[in-house]
């Protein structure tokens, strides 16, 4: 065998090692994700009654406003799944769109979730006025800072697929784990969801 293609394979190899690293790297922060917001939801719950006289999620909540927050996140989740389906048949345009769109439905959501933060701070409901309060705040608050740095997340990887007429394995790999961080968002959506608004409500 050549010396050139000795250093072929080892170089591929050395790629497969790379790329193996960086999968393995994002799993783990998942994961120590998955502790915080574990950690977010049992403090909930410790002071889910704590609202020492003031206003309940049960008198403040709107589910019509959470119901389309949480419609809008999922339909973001479906979108960017077209955009992978795209990325794997090298439809660039493609999915260059589906991520517009992505960004677009994400960025609905978080300006309906100050919406509600800002509604909620006028009703005398801010994280200062009871331990339920600065719980939810914190809780929903951290999420909607994931949600803030997965769509500045996906502007850099749009700005860095301008102009490619391929996408490189970096790229797709990048994708992936972006896709992997947004629909592990929408997971803990649900969470938030069924366990601070209904459970607060019922």
């Amino acid at each position: 065998m050549s010396q050139s293609t000795l250093s072929a394979h080892a170089a591929h190899d050395h790629g497969h090692e790379h790329q193996s690293h960086s999968v393995f790297g994002f799993w783990a922060y998942l994961m120590t994700d998955c502790v915080l917001f574990a950690s977010l939801f049992a403090t909930f719950a410790m002071f889910a009654m704590q609202t020492v006289g003031g206003p309940t999620g049960k008198d403040l909540f709107n589910l019509n406003d959470v119901a389309l927050e949480t419609s809008l996140l999922l339909t973001s989740s479906l979108t960017f799944g077209f955009a992978m389906i795209a990325a794997t048949r090298q439809r660039i345009g493609a999915v260059l769109g589906w991520l517009f769109v992505t960004f677009a439905l994400g960025a609905g959501f978080l300006w309906l979730e100050l919406n509600e933060f800002a509604h909620l701070v006028a009703e005398g409901a801010g994280p200062q006025r009871s331990a339920f309060w600065s719980a939810f705040f914190t809780l929903v608050g951290t999420h909607g800072l994931h949600v803030t740095v997965g769509l500045l997340w996906l502007v850099v990887l749009v700005v860095q697929m301008l102009g490619k007429r391929k996408l490189s394995e970096r790229d797709l790999r990048r994708l992936a784990c972006l896709s992997l961080f947004w629909h592990f968002l929408d997971i803990v959506w649900i969470c938030v969801f069924s366990f601070v608004y209904l459970g607060s409500i019922v």
